[in-house]
């Protein structure tokens, strides 16, 4: 019943679209010489170099704002209402988190699709967009489909850097890029700018206050059933800790036991939590801390003794979108406190 009920919104949804966007033509090469020129402005033709599932790169050409957006998950739907561009998305799909509630009304107008939390190929392809914007690891051919053969098609592709494979270190750098690069496609780039440069004062705002101070060392780790993963240098989270003038304990990421943890003895831990869907967050967030506060085989930790243990979100600090500044100064409180700025 649920999946016939999804079957008939979906086809109300794109049967509304399609009459929306009648006599529309997606951005790509496939347009006609005379179409792009009598669409293109000062501002285009942009040309975007991004990523393919396998993390190659690939360059494709914009020659005017994308007007239906197909957005999965939480960064690419948050970012879109971070640059105010809400109104371009058609249909968005896989929120692991509530949206925050300053972007509660942008979200209202994205056609949040529930049943799914992420779209196949076919369900994209009756969509008729023109850019789709996801996490590379959706845009593998059983999913969302593969990059060169929406491109071919005149549908633009954009995954969140962060989320390239490859190996490829997750850097507030290119969250950063992301921000300013979907500026540049859509010409909102002071928009764009406005939120890197907040990212970017928050994170020399904290160095400027605790100028002179020793470095904090500091362990980004993630209890999963009874092991301990840790983020290293490499990740996102890690970034932050050093950009913030942090020393990470173990900067090699990976599977963390917990006599290194102890041996380590970092002064400030952060837990890693994902309140999903459903889940009470503050119960989530208990359980995680426990993990480690709780545990007697860590009880000798500095950090445990003297109370710096803290939460931060996994979306915060993974492909974070917008919510880079969320992590940036969920990070420099824990490490420097009061003295953060």
């Amino acid at each position: 019943m649920k999946r016939t009920r999804f079957l008939a919104s979906l086809a109300a949804l794109t049967l509304a679209l399609q009459l929306a966007g009648c006599g529309s033509t997606a951005p790509g090469a496939s347009q006609a010489p005379a179409a792009l020129a009598a669409r293109e402005t000062g501002h285009y033709p942009v040309t975007i170099t991004n990523y393919d599932y396998a993390g190659n790169e690939v360059a494709y050409t914009y020659h005017q704002a994308p007007q239906r957006v197909v957005a999965v998950y939480q960064g690419s739907i948050e970012t879109m209402i971070a640059l105010g561009l809400e109104d371009h998305v058609i249909a968005s799909y896989g929120l692991d988190n509530a949206v925050k509630e300053e972007w509660q009304n942008g979200f209202a107008r994205m056609n949040y699709q529930e049943d799914v939390f992420a779209p196949d190929k076919e369900t994209v392809t009756l969509l008729q967009p023109d850019l789709i914007l996801s996490w590379g690891s959706l845009f593998g051919e059983k999913k969302l489909g593969d990059v060169t053969g929406w491109n071919a098609k005149g549908v633009a592709t954009y995954l969140n850097t962060n989320t390239r494979a490859g190996g490829h270190p997750r850097t507030l750098e290119n969250e950063y890029s992301d921000i300013l690069s979907l500026g540049r496609i859509f010409d909102v780039e002071d928009r764009a700018q406005a939120l890197v440069d907040g990212m970017k004062s928050a994170v020399a705002d904290t160095l400027a206050a605790v100028e002179g101070k020793d470095s904090v060392r500091v362990a980004v780790v993630e209890p999963i059933g009874g092991n301990v993963t840790n983020y290293g240098a490499n990740s996102l989270a890690g970034d932050m800790v050093t950009q913030l003038g942090g020393v990470l304990v173990q900067p090699e990421g990976s599977e963390m036991s917990k006599e290194t943890l102890v041996v380590a003895d970092p002064d400030v831990i952060f837990v890693v939590y994902m309140a999903y869907s459903g889940d009470d967050p503050e119960t989530v967030i208990a359980s995680q801390l426990a993990a480690i506060r709780e545990d007697p085989a860590l009880a000798s930790l500095s950090a445990v003794q003297q109370g710096r243990v803290y939460p931060v979100m996994l979306g915060d600090i993974y492909a974070a979108g917008p919510r880079t500044l969320d992590g940036i100064r969920t990070i420099a409180a824990g490490m420097y406190g009061e003295e953060a700025a």
